[in-house]
């Protein structure tokens, strides 16, 4: 018994021994060595036995119910990058510039202009120079050839009683003289022609100042004879004779009438006095005589509304301009203005505005046209007014003082 008693003594010591033997290097620190020595090389542990562990189970997972999936959607293409104009470009106003001055015209001279548009009257020179000269210059002058020089004055507009005169007068000086060279016929043909024009009359425009007031011009005539047009170019005709000028655009019922009476005065610094569109004519025309006395003009011009002699309504309204404008002072000058290729038609038209207004002088346009030279003769034989002023073309400066010879000149020519 105690034999096994010491046996398993020994057999404990044994083995407490072999596991201190195997726990001991585990808590043992390994050796520092010091910096200049290398460390040797550590002695091989013999690892501890692996001990078998049964692998855990992994934990059973649960799965997410699976999701039903939708069609896939029609893709709709991107719309397009939106591309962003640039700002825009400002760029700077341009410098303003000023508007030069309007230059103002120098008016032609009106001596001598007559005699410078003579060729203006070629037209009418087919008529009297070639068409008389030609009957007057024949071998034989027989009842035939003066009652074909009577034809051609009638178709010149001269106007049967007036052609009778200068006819009969120029057949006696052909029979007293014989037979004459065609020189001397011309010669003939232009006296009796300056006779029946009455050189005599005075043709001078009343335009300068009379007891401290300017001269008051009034301009009548019908629509369409050049009314306005020609009351600018008397404004030239007066500026280039020393004159100053001022206009009233009593035409109210036209338009474009005051603005083309400014247009006339702007060129020759002529001041114009204008009221609204549909004024009335008789207080545009006192205020532009009241206007020309503040100011000191020499001659106030006043443009009229054309009238029909057919509608009295109108021609009383005429009258009232003159009344009107004469509370200044008596109107000095009544220009008619007369369409010198209406011809004889003319003459009616004439004869009305007489009697509405005192007319001191005829102002003939577009003698250079298809008018006839006789016209001048008819007019003032008719009337008994003289012819102050006729118009030979649509030049600014082609509205000449009327002359008589030199108009008679002008006609037949001066060579044979």
């Amino acid at each position: 018994m105690e034999s096994y008693i010491v046996f398993g003594l020994v057999l404990l010591v044994v083995v407490i021994g072999a596991t201190l033997a195997l726990v001991a290097p585990r808590f043992r620190k390994p050796p520092t060595l010091p910096p200049a020595q290398k460390p040797t090389a550590p002695t091989k542990q013999v690892p501890p036995a692996p001990t078998k562990q049964a692998p855990a189970k992994p934990a059973p997972t649960k799965q997410a119910p699976p999701v039903p999936t939708k069609p896939p959607k029609k893709q709709v293409p991107p719309p397009p990058p939106v591309v962003e104009a640039p700002p825009p470009v400002v760029e700077a106003p341009p410098p303003v510039v000023e508007a030069p001055p309007p230059v103002v015209e120098t008016p032609e001279p009106t001596a001598g202009r007559l005699v410078r548009l003579r060729a203006r009257l070629s037209r009418s020179q087919n008529v009297f120079g070639k068409g008389l000269l030609a009957l007057l210059s024949r071998d034989k002058l027989d009842d035939d050839t003066w009652d074909e020089i009577e034809e051609t004055l009638i178709g010149a507009d001269v106007g049967v009683t007036a052609t009778t005169e200068i006819v009969g007068k120029l057949r006696e000086r052909a029979r007293v003289h014989g037979t004459a060279t065609a020189s001397e016929l011309r010669g003939m043909l232009s006296d009796e022609l300056v006779a029946a024009l009455a050189p005599e009359m005075d043709r001078s425009l009343a335009a300068t100042q009379r007891d401290g007031r300017p001269a008051v011009l009034l301009i009548v005539g019908v629509n369409g004879a050049g009314k306005t047009t020609t009351c600018g170019k008397i404004a030239r005709v007066l500026i280039a004779d020393g004159h100053t000028v001022l206009m009233g655009a009593a035409d109210t019922f036209r338009a474009a009438a005051a603005e083309q009476l400014a247009t006339w005065g702007g060129r020759v610094g002529a001041e114009v006095v204008r009221g609204p569109e549909g004024a009335d004519p008789a207080s545009v025309a006192f205020d532009a005589v009241k206007r020309g006395i503040e100011a000191g003009v020499d001659t106030v011009l006043i443009d009229t509304a054309g009238r029909l002699q057919n509608k009295v309504g109108l021609m009383d309204e005429l009258g009232k301009v003159k009344r009107v404008v004469e509370k200044h002072g008596p109107v000095d000058e009544t220009l008619l203005i007369l369409d010198a290729t209406t011809g004889q038609n003319g003459l009616e038209q004439a004869r009305v505005f007489t009697e509405v207004v005192d007319v001191t002088g005829v102002v003939l346009t577009k003698l250079d046209g298809t008018a006839k030279g006789g016209i001048v003769i008819a007019v003032q034989r008719k009337l008994g007014i003289p012819v102050k002023l006729v118009g030979l073309g649509e030049g600014p400066d082609d509205l000449a003082p009327f002359d008589a010879r030199q108009f008679v000149d002008a006609l037949i020519g001066t060579d044979a």
